[in-house]
């Protein structure tokens, strides 16, 4: 008995140095900025900035300008808890961001309370790229579709 005891603690210890290291991973990693490589005609273009934000979270700002020259720029923060938390520029949106391992994350993006759309945002082993996976949802959670982009890094 005295064992259990002993082990319960230290899984729960080594599971959250774990989570720890992983979350640390996810921000320092990916601090930068990152271009979309795209087939659109420019001006078209999606560039993420990723900053250090309190204590171990992140803060996303993504920029977009589309073939006519508009622009547009929306973020967020996460702390990697898998919380929702608000979108700034986007009206009742909501973003959570939740640490899948050492190189991806989960990205749940909300509007009205609902869930459409799952991002799988990973990281390159040489830290260089980032793919995403968008799983777009219905009302009704079912996938009615799925894209990939990729970024580079184009500045520390």
């Amino acid at each position: 008995m005295r064992l259990r005891n002993v082990w319960l603690p230290a899984t729960t210890i080594l599971a959250g140095l774990a989570f720890s290291s992983g979350v640390e991973a996810q921000g320092e990693a990916r601090y930068g900025t990152w271009l979309m490589d795209s087939d659109r005609p420019p001006p078209a273009s999606n560039v993420m900035t990723y900053e250090p934000y309190g204590d171990g979270g992140m803060r996303i700002t993504v920029a977009n300008t589309n073939a006519s020259g508009e622009s547009s720029e929306w973020g967020y923060v996460t702390l990697f808890d898998g919380v929702f938390r608000a979108v700034e520029g986007q009206q009742n949106a909501e973003t959570a961001v939740e640490v899948v391992n050492e190189r991806s994350t989960r990205i749940l993006n909300s509007r009205g309370g609902s869930v459409y759309q799952v991002i799988i945002n990973t990281l390159s082993e040489d830290g260089n790229t980032i793919q995403n996976e968008y799983v777009r949802l219905d009302e009704e959670g079912r996938i009615t579709g799925v894209s990939r982009a990729t970024y580079r890094r184009i500045m520390d």
